[in-house]
């Protein structure tokens, strides 16, 4: 029987280690995890406690379920699903890599007009500025910088930002739900500091996104600037054309939006 630990909810816990089992390539795409029986009895918890943690991960695109046959490992390299707001350490499993941050500058700093803003703060007022490099299977994939209103920001400590994201952090360690993000993408150049990160030549192409975060009541999390290398990511839209009855066509929903991944 796997021993689970005190002051964080089972199925989360249980969702973690079917995750490190993926991650680890402990189960392949497409094979089949054990029974909800088998799971329930390893933990020593209820099946009701093995579907949570189940629904979470066929919600993360880990696994599919199939009725009567059970639950299978999804194939790790299809693209991820940014219709639904992800943090990198999910990007980077649904891709079959591992994930992992080296945190660059942690400080506080005034806000600016155009943060103060983002942040729904006093242009002025200190918020908390975290810089890391994003790597997969540790080579580098992504270098952002992230600013917080205090409130949130104290919440958050260096060394855990090596291993967790601020998502998961904030998540399960204090209930405050992520429920809303916003994307701007667009095209920038690597400059100094951005071409000694990434390992790219000065003046190559990157793609950044400007990422905006809200818990419930719409306040606002986070606002983060990521660069992308363009050689080591890219997005895949796919859209559904939708007719109506009168065979209009202006509608076309967004069925995918994939970041890509190259190794």
């Amino acid at each position: 029987m796997a021993a689970l630990k005190e002051g964080i909810p089972r199925h989360t816990q249980i969702t973690r280690w079917v995750e490190q089992q993926i991650r680890e390539h402990n189960y392949k795409p497409d094979e089949k995890l054990p029974s909800e029986n088998e799971l329930a009895t390893k933990f020593d918890v209820s099946r009701v406690t093995i579907r949570r943690a189940l629904q979470s991960l066929e919600s993360n695109g880990l696994i599919y379920r199939c009725q009567g046959l059970g639950s299978f490992v999804s194939n790790t390299r299809t693209p991820h699903n940014l219709v639904r707001l992800t943090d990198f350490n999910e990007d980077m499993v649904r891709a079959g890599m591992t994930a992992s941050s080296e945190v660059r500058n942690f400080t506080t700093v005034e806000a600016s007009e155009a943060l103060a803003q983002a942040l729904d703060v006093e242009p002025g007022q200190l918020v908390v500025q975290i810089d890391r490099l994003r790597l997969g299977n540790g080579e580098p994939i992504a270098f952002d910088s992230t600013w917080m209103p205090v409130f949130y920001g104290q919440l958050i400590k260096k060394e855990a930002l090596e291993k967790q994201t601020i998502y998961r952090i904030l998540e399960e360690s204090y209930d405050i739900q992520i429920i809303r993000g916003t994307y701007h993408i667009t095209a920038d150049v690597a400059v100094e500091g951005l071409c000694r990160e990434l390992h790219a030549p000065p003046g190559s192409p990157l793609l950044r996104i400007d990422r905006s975060t809200y818990t419930i009541g719409d306040k606002p999390v986070y606002f983060q600037k990521r660069y992308y290398r363009s050689d080591r990511v890219m997005y895949e839209m796919t859209l559904e054309r939708n007719r109506s009855e009168r065979g209009d066509t202006d509608e076309m929903p967004l069925k995918e939006f994939c970041p890509i991944f190259k190794k």
